[in-house]
């Protein structure tokens, strides 16, 4: 008997997976129908540690996560087959037998064209993975489904999701700098309280004997090299807690919304969130009425999109004040979180009954002003981490200098 791992899925449209042994392909998949389920993927199963070990590790490097790039890609690729005529499902069949390298979003086309073959639509059908396919592409998806342009729209997708793409790169990209200097500072503080100032204290003591009075800062650096030595798992404890706890809280709603206040209100960093979030909301709410999304579905789903909590509440807001009569241009433009260009091409966009072609030339402008603002900030961090770093040897150089001139002194 052979063991098959299979996808399957259900009469009523659910994801069913496990395995069965049977004695070949055939009898594997006679056996499912059997029990009432659609076979999606059948493959045979590797027995073994080894594989075991393999889906562990994989699961460990987080290869069950579809990465941006693969799914832009593969809206291109889909887009292209559309365009040129080629039917949805023969499509995605097609790209579905070329995604080796992404074996989570080849799961999830094999599970979703199991649903168009029993009568979904494209949208519907991606709606059901939200980590993967999220709220813009998904309402795009069934705008483009709607009107019949899916191709244009998969298109206008593929490029949004490049450009949001290419903003977070750069953004990890300036960040990686401070954090690097950050950890070698933290590192070198506490290699300099477990094995430097130990040292120090004991030459000090051999040097002026054991009731040799010592400066103050001197005294508090021995205290804290003391403390942290004794009682380096307590600290080990409370920084750890103290970080799990932040991130824990951050992830609640409230917390949330305090960070990003507080982000909203650091020099510097201010401006880059700020031009981040107007350059998303400018490409994907342009991106989404050129689809033909209705104006307050656009907006909901542009704040979703934005990844700050701030600017979304200002674009709900702007919602309901849009469903109540006013003009969406003037909504943003009471708003101090919009800077004031955004406002006047909404107008001109309104006025010419082109608002995507507008917007999108607002999301261009601004996403230039972001690559500006990253290379400002990432100037102005060098010299300020080198400033910090340099404190911290300045002050544990005094601390050992002071004492030992002061000795010298008493020799005399």
């Amino acid at each position: 008997m052979t063991n098959f791992s299979y996808i399957a899925t259900d009469g009523k449209g659910g994801s069913v997976n496990g395995t069965i042994d049977q004695p070949d392909r055939s009898a594997a998949i006679a056996a499912l129908v059997k029990q009432g389920l659609r076979p999606v993927s059948l493959k045979e199963a590797k027995s073994g540690s080894g594989s075991k070990l393999k889906f562990d590790f994989s699961n460990i490097l987080g290869s069950n996560r579809v990465k941006p790039d693969q799914l832009v890609i593969f809206t291109r690729q889909l887009s292209t087959m559309v365009g040129a005529g080629v039917p949805l499902l023969r499509a995605l069949t097609s790209l579905t037998g070329h995604l080796d390298e992404s074996p989570a979003l080849k799961k999830i086309l094999l599970l979703a064209i199991a649903d168009i073959e029993a009568g979904a639509t494209l949208g519907d059908a991606l709606a059901k993975y939200p980590n993967t396919f999220n709220d813009v592409y998904v309402n795009m998806v069934r705008a483009g489904e709607a009107a019949g342009i899916l191709d244009d729209i998969l298109k206008r997708l593929a490029m949004q999701q490049e450009k949001n793409t290419t903003i977070r790169k750069k953004v990890r990209s300036a960040m990686t700098y401070p954090t690097v200097l950050i950890c070698i500072t933290i590192l070198a503080f506490f290699g300099l309280m477990f094995f430097v100032i130990p040292q120090i204290g004991n030459i000090l003591t051999d040097l002026g004997g054991p009731d040799a009075k010592l400066p103050g800062i001197t005294l508090m650096m021995l205290a804290i090299s003391h403390f942290i030595s004794t009682f380096w798992y307590i600290v080990l404890i409370v920084i750890g807690g103290g970080i799990y706890a932040i991130i824990r809280y951050i992830k609640t709603p409230k917390g949330r919304r305090q960070f990003h206040y507080f982000v909203l209100k650091v020099p510097a960093v201010k401006t880059i969130v700020i031009k981040v979030a107007v350059a998303r909301f400018a490409r994907t709410f342009s991106a989404l009425m050129g689809a033909g999304v209705a104006v307050l579905e656009a907006l909901n789903v542009t704040a979703r999109s934005l990844g700050n909590a701030i600017f979304e509440e200002a674009l709900v807001e702007a919602a309901k004040e849009v469903k109540n009569g006013k003009s969406l241009s003037k909504v943003i433009a009471t708003n101090p979180l919009f800077p004031p260009i955004v406002s006047q091409m909404l107008l001109v966009g309104e006025e010419t009954g082109q608002t995507d072609t507008v917007l999108v030339k607002v999301a261009e402008f601004y996403e230039e002003e972001v690559d500006v603002a990253i290379e400002s900030v990432s100037s102005i961090i060098e010299p300020v981490m080198i400033v910090i770093m340099g404190s911290m040897v300045g002050l544990i150089a005094a601390s050992v200098m002071v004492p030992i001139a002061g000795l010298a002194q008493s020799i005399k």
